[in-house]
């Protein structure tokens, strides 16, 4: 029996679900879907949730236009310890004071991390390291050496109502590491700080209100036939 392969370009905004990868999303897409061809516009990590774009067949040839575009993220940051990765992936590995935090030091620490910046994506990423990807050589315990990058951040708001926890929000450029913003952040207050939680909400004009969840975008697909003809 041929198998019918589903010829739609499309656009699809899924919700990313905690704990899967990027790719994860973009083969079990695929694999249901039965497309030719599947894309994603954008990695998030496996402990960040939200709007993931997928293009599908000759829509892949445009997801650099989607990736270029802006981003928004909310969040949690914890101060006083660190992990190695930057979030939970991996365990603490030092505790730092946070008595001397104030709010005036917040607000100078978020002016120093807002507008262009330069930036060194986490040792725990996929950025390619001497043909390596980063993560690969972290978690070997390796030293890694990642050069900077300029990005910039459009908006950081920060809330402390529930300090050490600070809820975050923020509007950034292509190629914005987050961990890094949370790591540096944590540094400029002379502590140090981890990101326990990431949602992304908005990539351009597409918007995570609009997305559908893994689950219902299979419900969709079981109720569709593509044609044979």
């Amino acid at each position: 029996m041929q198998t019918v392969v589903d010829e739609r370009n499309e656009v699809l905004l899924i919700d990313k679900p905690l704990k899967w990868t990027s790719f994860d999303v973009v083969n079990k897409v695929r694999y249901a879907g039965k497309y030719k061809k599947v894309g994603h516009a954008g990695t998030l990590d496996p402990l960040a949730t939200g709007l993931l774009i997928l293009c599908t067949n000759k829509k892949t040839k445009e997801i650099d236009i989607y990736q270029a575009q802006e981003k928004e993220y909310i969040g949690t940051l914890v101060l006083g310890k660190t992990t190695p990765s930057v979030d939970l992936e991996t365990d603490f590995d030092a505790e730092y004071p946070i008595n001397h935090i104030t709010q005036e030091a917040i607000s100078a620490a978020i002016v120093k991390l807002t507008g262009i910046i330069e930036q060194i994506p986490p040792a725990h990423s996929a950025i390619k390291v001497d043909g390596k990807r980063a993560y690969e050589s972290a978690r070997k315990g390796e030293e890694i050496k990642i050069k900077s990058r300029q990005v910039e951040i459009k908006t950081f708001e920060i809330d402390t109502t529930s300090f050490p926890e600070l809820s975050f929000r923020i509007v950034c450029s292509k190629g914005t590491y987050i961990r890094s913003l949370v790591r540096d952040f944590g540094k400029l207050l002379q502590s140090g700080a981890y990101m326990s939680s990431l949602r992304r909400t908005r990539i351009g004009d597409f918007k995570i209100e609009n997305a559908l969840t893994l689950e219902q975008f299979l419900d969709n697909i079981r109720n569709f036939a593509p044609n044979q003809s």
